[in-house]
């Protein structure tokens, strides 16, 4: 067996998850809240000349989210491989891209600031049209995340579909996770294809996901696992023969 306690890793990875799910809320709603007024570019610009290193902060603590990302991702795998290795691993690289979307994607949130500063090249431009480019990197940025979602909306899916095989975590955490999962993919496709539908829906459509992620962030973090259950579907590698 192995020499690690899965019900330790549980733990961790529910300190992790609600650390994300804090950095989450702090970016879009403290920050990006605060800051961006939907569809006046000049209260945006002039929130954000106000506040740049709140602007900074919420940029920083994104990329902390993203970091943790990767040990949770890791705790995942190595909890639920044992029920299925394969679909295990397809959890892993759907969320390996999802993360590496997002990261790419606090670039555009670093372009307003420079759109905006008081670099001397900047006075040969229309300040107009400096406030509108900052808006439209803004905008940009949303699109971005609504397309990392689509590949998390993939994760909480397969993810979901794990736990509730699993029997070593409660089967609701599964099913309310693949709901989850349907309402990241809902909103992120009719934010490309329909922006008037996605404006309909947000935020009801985001509260699903916000009771199953913090549900299983606080039972992982609460309850763990349960041990005997998860030793019954490990089995140890076997070598291959040539």
């Amino acid at each position: 067996m192995p020499e690690f306690s899965p019900v330790k890793y549980a733990r961790i990875g529910g300190v992790i998850y609600l650390v994300i799910i804090a950095a989450g809320i702090f970016g879009e709603f403290v920050v990006r809240g605060k800051v961006i007024v939907h569809g006046d570019v000049v209260a945006t610009a002039a929130n954000l000349k106000a506040f740049p290193q709140l602007w900074r902060w919420g940029i920083c603590v994104d990329l902390i989210m993203q970091f943790c990302d990767i040990p949770l991702m890791l705790i995942f795998y190595v909890l639920l491989r044992p029920v299925n290795r394969n679909l295990a691993l397809m959890n892993l690289l759907f969320n390996m891209i999802q993360t590496a979307v997002l990261v790419a994607n606090k670039l555009n949130l670093l372009m307003p600031l420079f759109l905006l500063g008081d670099a001397a090249y900047l006075k040969t431009v229309d300040p107009n049209q400096l406030q509108v480019v900052s808006y439209l990197f803004m905008k940009l940025h949303d699109y971005g995340f609504g397309v990392g979602l689509i590949f998390f909306g993939m994760v909480c899916l397969v993810e979901g579909r794990l736990i509730y095989k699993s029997n070593f975590l409660p089967k609701i955490l599964g099913v309310l996770l693949q709901v989850a999962g349907l309402c990241y993919l809902t909103n992120s496709f009719a934010m490309l294809l329909s922006p008037a539908l996605a404006n309909a829906l947000t935020p009801y459509i985001l509260v699903p996901p916000l009771v199953a992620e913090l549900g299983l962030a606080l039972w992982l973090l609460i309850k763990g696992i349960d041990v005997a259950k998860w030793k019954e579907w490990f089995v140890p590698e076997q070598p291959v023969k040539n």
